[in-house]
């Protein structure tokens, strides 16, 4: 997503704009999994290939566009849904709309554990919003040895109103593991990993207001920029996260045989 690939920026109207085109096209897109409300894509690569730019859609009745916004910036809320992360914080400011962050995600055993360290942007467009990343290189948070850091080329959110109190759900990522996975884990990301994680924001929306009632109702910094209480990061500190810099890991010899019973929950 970075123009030139060299440059950290603050994604502009047009990057919205283009993100918005590819979550809503059909064009180039390979349907690879339809039940229950929710459609998993990929795009243009060999299944066999990594780095693969996956889209799913999931129609959220009784969950209001804003509501889904709310629940995709409230880190404090995400400890309580999203059982796949081992942390996650943000670490400073660009603008009221851009900031950087980290998370941490668990991968299913026995496949080691990623980490990203990304330049988010947001951008709410009437009833309908945005939160796009990149993964950016920040002096005081390197890789870790605990983790393999992996590179969002591009990964993001499109919520739009269907009503007033539905909306439907737009997740894009291309994100390059860091590793030569088995083929067995590209196919399982479109047909059990997405839609679940799909169907897990959906849940949270939903449960979403009765709990925020009961944690600081009124803060929401990314709503209201004046709470923002981060420290400020310039963009002269942040560089582009090349995929190529970072540690290449070899898990083709893993199999789904090895796979940990909760990783088969649906």
């Amino acid at each position: 997503m970075s123009r030139g690939g060299e440059m950290v920026y603050i994604p502009d109207d047009s990057d919205f704009s283009s993100f918005r085109d590819q979550c809503e096209s059909q064009e180039g897109w390979h349907c690879r999994y339809n039940k229950a409300g929710v459609t998993v894509w990929s795009q243009g690569q060999e299944e066999s290939c990594t780095v693969q730019k996956i889209k799913t859609r999931i129609s959220c009745k009784d969950v209001p566009a804003e509501t889904l916004y709310d629940v995709l910036h409230d880190t404090r809320y995400r400890k309580k849904w999203d059982s796949n992360m081992i942390e996650t914080y943000d670490i400073g400011r660009l603008t009221v709309n851009a900031d950087v962050g980290y998370y941490s995600w668990k991968c299913p055993s026995p496949l080691k554990n990623r980490d990203f360290v990304t330049l988010r942007s947001w951008l709410p467009l009437g009833n309908d919003y945005m939160i796009i990343n990149y993964s950016v290189k920040h002096p005081k948070y390197p890789p870790r040895k605990d983790f393999v850091r992996a590179v969002s080329l591009q990964t993001g959110y499109l919520i739009k109103a269907n009503g007033a109190s539905a909306c439907i759900l737009y997740y894009l990522t291309q994100v390059d593991p860091r590793g030569s996975l088995p083929k067995w884990v590209v196919n399982r990301v479109s047909q059990f990993v997405a839609p679940k994680a799909m169907k897990k924001i959906y849940k949270a929306g939903l449960k979403y207001p009765e709990w925020k009632r009961k944690h600081d109702p009124g803060y929401k910094p990314w709503v209201y920029p004046e709470q923002n209480t981060l420290p400020s990061v310039s963009l002269a500190e942040l560089s582009v996260q090349h995929a190529d810099s970072l540690e290449n890991i070899d898990e083709t010899g893993l199999t789904e045989d090895h796979l940990s019973t909760s990783d088969h929950e649906a």
